[in-house]
């Protein structure tokens, strides 16, 4: 048989099979995909083929993984050498971003978009609690919007609470499988609860103490809409390391960069120290944000999320 994984807890994992049934389906023995190191070999999104256990019409054995469209891939927070798929075959991701309560740092948002460029994923940044806002605080979210769309980006300001613009979501998930992202706290299970209130997620409030949110979803899980859309609901994440890119590539998954690579005087420019690089020129006549170029070099060392690239402040 064969169905799509709809929810995956580690051990077992729960398939929609094309009659629309559910079968709860667990692995046999080492299951490994080619070229991929990860500590879920099956993701949520995959369509596998299975067989149904004999003698139990509601449990099966995942036998194979069909070739994967795409996926959001990102390094393991444990394991360093290892990675994580948080879904695949998805048509697009929303990115949740909130200025405060928590706090969303560009440098986040600027990994998970390299990852979904490479991936070839639409990404949406969605920047929600814009009720809660001050006056000041709405400039910089407007800011930040403009920066995104400079870049190549949609941003649309919401209010999953309120439902602001959540009408807007919803059309552009019709006919198509979403993912929502974005670190503990941002909104994610509200939002679909807004989309889709008859699936009740559990949501929290955030921790006073740290400003950070509490993890309500444990396990990444796949929903059927009313409206011809399913969507992904996925835990939490608080850093985005980036993994299989070589650094030739990275530029090429910055739009804003991509663009203007056929103008540096070397075709295989680094936008590093070369000299003529329209990159650079960009940069420094304020066509190209800083902190999207604080990433760029942030990814190119390899770093982590809080590496200081002062050395590159002249």
């Amino acid at each position: 048989m064969q169905g799509v994984v709809y929810k995956s807890t580690g051990s077992w994992y729960q398939v929609k099979a094309e009659n629309g049934k559910f079968y709860e389906c667990r692995i046999k023995g080492k299951f490994r995909i080619q070229g991929i190191k990860s500590t879920n070999p099956v993701a949520v999104g995959d369509v596998v083929g299975f067989d149904v256990e004999d003698g139990d019409e509601e449990t099966g054995v995942i036998k194979k993984i069909i070739e994967r469209e795409n996926y959001i891939i990102r390094k393991s927070v444990n394991l360093s050498k290892q990675t994580h798929i948080i879904a695949s075959n998805v048509d697009q991701v929303f990115l949740l971003i909130t200025l405060n309560n928590p706090p969303t740092l560009t440098t986040f948002i600027d990994r998970f978009l390299v990852t979904a460029e490479a991936y070839d994923i639409t990404a949406i940044l969605l920047f929600n609690k814009v009720d809660t806002y001050s006056i000041e605080e709405l400039a910089e979210v407007r800011y930040l919007a403009e920066l995104y769309r400079s870049a190549g980006y949609e941003c649309i300001g919401i209010s999953a609470k309120e439902g602001k613009n959540v009408d807007k979501v919803k059309e552009k998930m019709i006919g198509k499988i979403s993912m929502i992202s974005g670190h503990s706290g941002t909104g994610k299970s509200t939002l679909i609860n807004a989309i889709e209130p008859t699936l009740d997620l559990k949501t929290s409030e955030i921790s006073r103490q740290h400003s950070q949110g509490q993890h309500t979803t444990t396990f990444a899980e796949m929903f059927d809409l009313q409206f011809d859309a399913r969507i992904i609901d996925t835990p939490g994440i608080k850093g985005f390391g980036v993994v299989d890119m070589e650094k030739e590539e990275i530029g090429d998954y910055f739009p804003e960069f991509f663009q203007l690579k056929q103008d540096c005087k070397f075709h295989n420019c680094l936008h590093l120290n070369e000299p003529k690089c329209a990159v650079k020129d960009a940069l420094e006549e304020g066509e190209i944000a800083w902190s999207r170029y604080k990433s760029y070099l942030q990814i190119m060392e390899g770093e982590d999320e809080n590496y200081r690239v002062d050395q590159y402040q002249k």
